[in-house]
């Protein structure tokens, strides 16, 4: 039986504009007519290197402007008997309502709000899939199902940045029990992982293949991996969870304005051969048909059968040499957490490939320092920590494919912070050298700037991660972050199944290439088959002194993750160790410390890179001491930020979405 047939199917003619109040649109029904392809954006792999930077950045550009949804946080009824809950969030749109004034608050960059709630929250940055989250938790679902459920959506509605055809990593924490009366924490890793065709110079000769067409794609762990946290911690039905995501694809009003430039998305962004606009319906038929059969079948739906058929040849049909067995095989991982301390608060965070380790390393260094973050030293002092940060970054990779993996395990140790502290001057900045990395890459200074700037000028605006973060009532908390990489992927969307496909590859290194995100090749992250690519992602939870839960976090914003994280963390701490000092109005808030201005260095390219928010007396303070300044608009240099707090029985959220940073 083909796909065609297997699939439940909404003809393109039932989801038209004005039909939003429509009950009926995202029902799944069985018809004999046939399917309108999804329409695939694809170049023929013999343009690739011949495309103009140019022009790549210009028809990107054209593509960012499919922008965010309205972030929102949804809260619902009542914790517990100690005390209320809280929710604040924000959003860089700027097309939310002001929020209400309270007595003490300073001026934000951006809307906030504060709202009282009760029995858990779920923040996402976008207001369907948080509502989803919270239906989830109505319906008795735990944290888990309702992070699953809110991840599946965000895919569908923001494609752009995550989605099945993707993977991601996700921090678990198990709230004691009975039984068990310690909290414990897990990490799931599905990350995308290389062919078992792949090799170290795979992208060499065309470093553009890294990121556009079939060659660019992992084998997506999306949907094994979020099965198997299912399988091993939930508590509602695998369908119950995958159905609203199913539905919400048939036909969803357009949040923001659409502008798309490229003819072969039109199927679904001009259907009537006129970009839609905000209140417009968007839908992707066939990529709601495909989530009717996962609900149904379960996850290896994806993995065998006619949705496999169907993906492998749309990506071996663009340059791709992916093959059933690269699926068959692929594994999920799922192991204790990374744990570390933060002034004596227990951290659970990912293990390698991700940037975990570098997180505990900067938090490990930023403990040492007892100076407020309103000191502008203290700037200067946290982008020296984020400099050796990037330096040991070098040093991770996917574990197992090292025969010494000590290089990996010391950097999230007390001892090695200890051994890096005496280094970090505060007279003075230093160039990259100093901080000991391990990059490839050429001698030649003119080499490495024309490198960075060809792979600078791929970037886009659109976030190319999206996080998720939530706790239920009983202190069950999930910290998920899901990506397709790059905006769009590789730029390649099965037509028959509507799975848009990653371009996960280009997170590994090439021999003298950076990657998408300017990053300088690190020897231990050459590809190789089934190996996964080094990742800057750091989804993580905090607990408080006495074990109870604190924080739940997580970004998206590509290399700025880790950094944006530890910050928050920072700034999590100085608002409640203010608020404990005499501040003891009823809300903390959390939004400050999301809010605050960002700073970012990552060695390459030779300039440090802070938000236009910071007073000049600050910059002056870094200036004087040797950093090269580049002052940008704040949403281009902060990642988004997904964060939840919780002090004695409130809880306190806040999300940031940028839509100009770079993700």
């Amino acid at each position: 039986m083909s796909l065609k047939e297997e699939l439940p199917l909404l003809a393109d003619d039932e989801l038209v504009k004005g039909d939003s109040e429509r009950t009926d649109l995202a029902l799944p029904r069985w018809t004999t007519s046939e399917t309108t392809p999804d329409t695939s954006f694809t170049i023929p792999l013999s343009q690739y290197s011949n495309i103009k930077r140019s022009r790549v950045w210009k028809r990107f550009a054209v593509i960012a402007a499919f922008v965010l949804s309205i972030s929102a946080f949804f809260i619902w009824d009542k914790v517990n008997e100690r005390g209320w809950m809280f929710c604040v969030t924000s959003s860089a749109t700027r097309n939310m309502p002001a929020r209400p004034t309270l007595p003490g608050w300073p001026a934000k960059s951006n809307p906030a709000y504060l709202i009282r709630a009760t029995r858990g929250a779920v923040a996402t940055e976008n207001k369907l899939c948080s509502d989803i989250g919270v239906d989830v938790l109505k319906d008795g679902g735990n944290a888990l199902d309702a992070g699953i459920a809110a991840v599946l959506c965000t895919g569908t509605v923001n494609m752009f940045s995550s989605g099945i055809g993707g993977g991601g990593f996700m921090t678990i924490r198990l709230p004691p029990t009975l039984d068990n009366p310690h909290s414990e924490g897990w990490t799931v890793d599905f990350r995308e992982t290389a062919p078992a065709a792949a090799n170290s110079t795979m992208f060499r000769d065309n470093p553009d293949s890294s990121r556009f067409g079939g060659l660019s794609v992992g084998v997506p762990g999306e949907l094994r991996g979020l099965a198997e946290a299912h399988r091993r911690w939930g508590k509602l039905s695998w369908k119950r969870l995958v159905t609203p995501s199913a539905k919400l694809a048939a036909g969803w009003e357009i949040f923001e304005q659409l502008m798309l430039g490229n003819p072969d998305w039109k199927a679904i962004f001009a259907p009537q051969g006129k970009l839609l606009m905000q209140g417009d319906l968007i839908h992707r038929t066939n990529y709601s048909r495909t989530l009717y059969q996962i609900a149904e079948h379960g996850a290896e739906a994806f993995y065998s059968g006619p949705i496999l058929d169907a993906m492998l040849h749309k990506i071996n049909q663009t340059g791709g040499v992916l093959t059933e067995d690269d699926f068959a095989s692929y594994g999920v991982l799922v192991e204790p957490a990374l744990k570390g301390s933060f002034k004596s608060r227990t951290v659970y965070t990912s293990h390698a490939p991700t940037s975990g380790p570098v997180l505990l390393l900067m938090l490990n260094l930023l403990e040492k320092f007892d100076d407020s973050m309103d000191n502008p030293l203290f700037l200067h002092r946290f982008i020296e920590t984020l400099k050796f940060g990037f330096a040991a970054r070098t040093r991770i990779a996917d574990p197992a494919f090292l025969n010494d993996t000590h290089l990996i395990d010391e950097v999230s140790t007390k001892a090695y912070a200890s051994e890096i502290f005496s280094n970090i001057t505060d007279d003075t900045t230093h160039p990259p050298e100093y901080y000991n990395p391990i990059f490839d890459m050429p001698s030649d200074h003119g080499t490495v700037r024309q490198a960075f700037l060809l792979a600078r000028n791929s970037l886009t605006s659109l976030p190319k991660q999206s996080h998720t973060s939530v706790v239920d009532s009983s202190g069950m908390a999930v910290s998920i972050t899901s990506t397709v990489n790059l905006v769009f992927g590789s730029q390649v969307m099965d037509p028959i199944t509507g799975v848009i496909l990653n371009d996960e590859l280009d997170d590994f290194s090439t021999p003298g290439v950076p990657n998408g995100f300017g990053l300088w090749p690190s020897p231990y992250n050459y590809p190789a088959p089934g190996k996964r690519p080094l990742s800057s992602t750091a989804p993580t939870i905090v607990e408080h002194r006495d074990g109870s839960l604190y924080l739940v976090l997580g970004g998206s914003g590509g290399s700025k993750i880790f950094g944006a994280v530890a910050h928050v963390i920072l700034g999590a701490d100085d608002v409640l160790l203010k608020h404990e000092q005499g501040n003891k109005a009823d809300w903390i808030d959390v939004s400050q410390a999301v809010e605050a201005p960002r700073a970012h260095d990552q060695l390459y390219p030779l300039a440090t890179e802070v938000d236009s928010t910071f007073d000049q007396v600050s910059l002056d303070v870094l200036i004087s001491k040797g950093h090269n300044i580049t002052v940008s608009d704040i949403n281009r240099v902060a990642a988004v930020v997904q964060a939840i707090l919780v002090k004695d029985g409130q809880i306190f959220e806040h999300e940031s979405v940028d839509l100009g940073s770079e993700r």
